[in-house]
């Protein structure tokens, strides 16, 4: 009698779930310890009777590793560069990839060309659209020239005809566009609530597996920028990518989050246009502005994506300020790290006209500079625009600067280099011992801001720095 009022007690015990992931509570909580959302503990009845699993039949029997066929999980090309080396090599047959970004940077544009290139007799795409009618999504291929006789189109939201879809045309490649706009009738709640999301997310995955078809899962984000619906899709998922991009520029970046089949340090460079998204294999070009004559208050530095140098150039622009407080503008930079660099300036590199000047800094062609390599170009574009005085031409510079005015070192500077000498870049400020460095290639050390502003003209008559160069 006492174990049965035990066993109803818990089972009428209320148990509380977090709407972002899915966690699990026997009692409420102010914030998931999971996912850390605050206010997302709901109460979601009886608590689950714990059951136990007995052993059974195995579908196959475990084997040494070394004798498991590898063949079956061998890459297959998208036929779109850019985006084989973020997948590491392509797509794994059964593998399900979620691509998220916000709206408008380029998702469909992107998916709908991977669709039509990987198109072939022996390998049919099926692209299920939801947001969209098929005759819409029909208008967009026809602008992008993303047309094949392989290239199947759909426009459902209900996941049995998902399903029944894949029954009929078989395809290797899905392609869904969204998973958050796919509803189970099974299931109670709306599109995109988390358990529609995991109910369609499973099915799919489940499909894939068991059809080796591999699958792509277009997400919509959050407006800080997240992944929406709950955080088991991530860990559900084979591999998570991040489409970035500021939708006033051209350049798009698809970056690996999560890949259980390569690295997650690559980065897939697009160039969105009227004529659809193209590969940049080489896009150093979009943010360098070649001038015939060196123009103050610029700088280069090369920034890295992932694995991938970059060529940037920063800006930087000082004018009379016509207010009590200065205005502090910028644009593709980090306000904070453009602050401190302006401290830094006015503390140890003595520029005291900064102080009472309206500053204006960016970068050029949309690209994003976070990485602290490159606050030693911030700091010489700054102080060149203060003195009015144009660096040196064919010069980069690469380095942290501490608020000390030192220059740290910092991680892949010979790739840097690699990357500013292929591109005719004769002149680089670099922190100590850069390593190995390009033939031909003049390198300047510099160990604080001190000798980093010595490049400007107006300091040819102090001590240079040390300086080595490769015949």
């Amino acid at each position: 009698m006492a174990a049965r009022t035990a066993r109803s007690s818990a089972k009428d015990r209320p148990s509380y779930r977090c709407s972002e992931c899915g966690y699990t509570t026997a009692k409420w909580l102010g914030r998931c310890p999971e996912c850390q959302a605050w206010g997302t503990v709901e109460e979601m009845g009886g608590a689950p009777a714990v059951r136990t699993t007995a052993a059974g039949r195995v579908s196959a029997p475990a084997l040494p590793i070394g004798q498991v066929d590898g063949r079956t999980a061998t890459a297959r090309s998208t036929g779109v560069d850019e985006l084989d080396r973020v997948l590491g090599g392509g797509l794994v047959p059964g593998a399900v990839v979620l691509l998220a970004g916000e709206p408008g940077v380029g998702k469909s544009t992107l998916l709908l060309d991977v669709a039509a290139k990987a198109a072939s007799d022996e390998h049919r795409t099926l692209y299920v659209t939801g947001e969209e009618s098929a005759s819409q999504v029909r208008l967009r291929a026809d602008r992008i020239n993303a047309l094949s006789d392989h290239l199947y189109l759909a426009a459902e939201t209900d996941l049995s005809a998902v399903l029944g879809h894949l029954d009929a045309v078989k395809p290797s490649l899905l392609i869904l566009d969204s998973v958050q706009t796919v509803a189970s009738p099974e299931i109670d709640g709306a599109p995109g609530g988390m358990a529609q999301v995991r109910e369609v997310a499973g099915a799919l995955i489940r499909a894939s597996k068991e059809r080796g078809m591999s699958t792509l899962l277009v997400g919509h984000v959050t407006k800080d920028g997240a992944i929406a619906g709950p955080r088991l899709l991530e860990h559900l998922v084979d591999v998570v990518l991040s489409f970035e991009g500021d939708r006033h520029a051209r350049l798009r970046l698809v970056r690996g989050i999560k890949n259980r089949y390569g690295a997650t340090d690559e980065v897939g460079c697009f160039e969105l246009h009227d004529e659809g998204i193209t590969g940049l294999a080489d896009p150093s070009g979009l943010f360098l502005t070649r001038r015939a004559e060196a123009v103050p208050g610029t700088c280069l530095t090369v920034t890295l994506e992932g694995k991938r140098p970059l060529v940037a150039e920063v800006q930087a622009l000082t004018v009379d300020s016509q207010i009590p407080s200065p205005r502090r503008t910028t644009s593709g930079l980090e306000t904070s790290r453009v602050s401190m660099m302006l401290a830094v300036l006015e503390q140890r590199g003595r520029i005291t006209a900064l102080g009472k000047r309206d500053i204006y800094s960016a970068t050029v062609g949309g690209v994003k500079l976070t990485e602290p390599a490159a606050d030693l170009a911030i700091a010489l574009a700054l102080a060149s625009a203060a003195s009015d005085v144009p660096l040196p031409k064919n010069l980069v510079a690469i380095g942290e600067v501490g608020l000390a005015g030192e220059v740290r070192r910092v991680t892949g500077v010979q790739r840097r280099l690699a990357e500013a000498h292929r591109l005719g870049f004769t002149h680089a400020l670099v922190p100590a011992d850069p390593g190995k460095v390009p033939a031909g290639m003049k390198v300047i050390e510099v160990a604080d801001m001190g000798d980093a502003l010595r490049v400007l003209p107006r300091g040819r008559s102090r001590t240079p720095a040390k300086e080595r160069a490769t015949d």
